[in-house]
């Protein structure tokens, strides 16, 4: 076999344990997981899933800092965008994350999780300050703010309401779909209206 060929194949089975990991991770937590959970996901012996990740608790810190840097770092862009205004980057940000979720429903649950057992960990790893208050947004809040179009003068309550209302629905989706008996068609057709009702929502709250 030629190096290429191994060195190939060398990647390609690391990115299936990186894969099945995630599956394993965002459904049971750091916790709860076993090595031979993942090994068993990815269709590999443990021996092997060994070689590749020397222990659990690397493999999580690999996946934990991808899901944050694929999370945090699209709303960095997103709120360091200088040609874009607060609307735009409400309505970005509704369009963007929900359409993530919809095809990661595990993540919220996972970082909440996460966030919970270990914020301090997570915390010194991610510049959420950083993002939050250095951005493009914050100033144009302020100015906002400022000029009487925004009553509310704490961006948190932004940001807090925002997400919400983006995120919040995603962790208690089987209560929603159990409250009026919805297929899994209805609840996604249902995220899809809230792409549009979101930014006129929040609009209201900062006007009011």
């Amino acid at each position: 076999m030629s190096a290429s060929a191994s060195e190939k194949k060398d990647s390609t089975t690391e990115e299936k344990i990186k894969t099945a990991a995630k599956t394993v991770f965002y459904k049971k937590g750091f916790a709860a997981t076993r090595t031979r959970d993942i090994a068993e996901e990815a269709g590999l012996n443990l021996a092997l899933l060994n070689y590749y990740f020397r222990s659990k608790a690397k493999l999580f810190e690999i996946i934990m800092a991808e899901t944050f840097s694929g999370f945090i770092g699209s709303m960095k862009v997103i709120l360091d965008d200088e040609k874009t205004s607060l609307e735009q980057k409400v309505i970005t940000i509704a369009e963007r994350y929900i359409d993530f979720i919809s095809i990661e429903p595990e993540i919220p649950t996972f970082i909440l999780t996460e966030i919970r057992n270990n914020p301090e960990e997570l915390l010194k790893k991610l510049p959420i300050k950083e993002i939050v208050n250095d951005s493009v947004f914050i100033k144009q809040f302020q100015e906002a703010v400022q000029n009487k179009e925004i009553t509310e003068p704490n961006p948190l309550h932004f940001l807090m309401n925002l997400l919400g209302l983006v995120v919040f629905p995603f962790i208690v989706k089987p209560i929603i779909m159990g409250s009026r008996n919805l297929e899994t068609e209805q609840f996604d057709a249902l995220m899809q209206e809230r792409k549009k009702k979101i930014p006129i929502w929040i609009n209201m709250m900062f006007k009011a």
